[in-house]
């Protein structure tokens, strides 16, 4: 599962006084250098790799936590679908082994009435599983979503950077190891967040 579809794209631009306004409806003149005052900003630009978030060992923790619950909540949706694929395979393998052989017509035809129902049947409630996996993904995992964007906002001004990158959204030609902050964050934020969850119980 790819972690941009549990969550957008992390790129803050935290204001400060020192940030200059990187896009206007009209350019201002420019103004000869010797003649500005103007403070130059000192910019400092940070990269994080997103999906490192759902790292099983080293992402956040809470994620893992999250998941674990909500394949529970599914578990019976699942069991189900896969009961009924069985049934499915079972039925079209006797079906095949009736071809070129003595064979009771009506019973051909009881058989093959009963593998479509079937197969509209699984088609139907795979798409209602589906349906709910994403409802429940979504009321799950926004709450965390919400926390980690907050806490990448705090992280960045405490440290005094003012803009943060995920890369694993927005394609890096090239980076220097020292402003991956991805490792580092994951370690503040799991240290302030233990591994638990308070989830909602479908309705």
């Amino acid at each position: 599962m790819k972690f941009q579809r549990l969550i957008a794209a992390f790129v803050f631009v935290i204001a400060s006084a020192a940030l200059p306004v990187l896009a206007q409806t009209k350019p201002a003149p420019a103004q000869p250098a010797a003649q500005s005052n103007a403070p130059v900003p000192d910019t400092k630009i940070a990269l994080i790799y997103s999906e490192a978030f759902l790292d099983s060992k080293i992402g956040i923790s809470r994620f893992n936590v999250l998941m674990g619950t909500l394949t529970r909540e599914l578990k019976p949706k699942t069991d189900e679908l896969q009961q009924l694929e069985q049934k499915i395979t079972q039925l079209t393998d006797e079906l095949n082994k009736t071809q070129g052989a003595p064979v009771d017509p009506k019973s051909v035809q009881t058989k093959t009435e009963t593998l479509e129902a079937m197969k509209k049947d699984y088609q139907r409630k795979g798409e209602d599983a589906q349906a709910l996996y994403t409802k429940r993904r979504g009321e799950i995992f926004q709450p965390l979503q919400d926390e980690i964007g907050k806490a990448l906002e705090v992280y960045a001004k405490a440290h005094n950077i003012n803009v943060i990158i995920d890369g694993s959204q927005v394609p890096v030609v090239y980076a220097a190891d020292a402003i991956d902050i991805t490792r580092a964050f994951i370690i503040d934020f799991n240290s302030k967040n233990p591994a638990t969850a308070a989830v909602t119980a479908p309705k």
